[in-house]
């Protein structure tokens, strides 16, 4: 019996919750379970196209830790999810609205595009949801 979808809503601009949604959507993704992730509030800053990479994360102890120690970071995670499993990513649309930012503006081939959460939650009854 296939696995049922995963919905995770990622809202949080603390570094240690964007790693570890990263986490939970690509180790589900390449386990075969279909993964949604919807990135909105303050998450979405950490992926700004255009955000200076050594500054696109904010945390406390455990963040300065990942940085010292080459944690994986959360965008290649998420990638590795899309490459080897069923992971689709999207950005919050009123996200995207009241920071003036189009889709172009957010990190390259990482999303699938930008979705309201009325639609987001929709598909979540299908599945489970984790919020982050």
């Amino acid at each position: 019996m296939p696995e049922s979808p995963l919905y995770i809503m990622l809202c949080s601009a603390e570094h240690e919750k964007i790693q570890m949604a990263a986490m939970t959507a690509s180790v589900a993704a390449v386990s075969e379970r279909p993964v949604q992730l919807f990135i909105s509030m303050g998450a979405i800053f950490a992926f700004d196209g255009e955000a200076d990479e050594a500054e696109r994360y904010r945390g406390g102890e455990m963040s300065d830790l990942m940085k010292a120690k080459g944690a994986p970071d959360a965008i290649d995670l998420l990638r590795q999810g899309r490459d080897f499993g069923e992971l689709t990513v999207y950005a919050c649309s009123m996200a995207l609205d009241i920071n003036g930012w189009g889709e172009e503006r957010l990190v390259d081939g990482l999303f699938d595009g930008a979705l309201g959460l009325t639609r987001f939650l929709s598909d979540a009854e299908s599945g489970q949801l984790m919020t982050f």
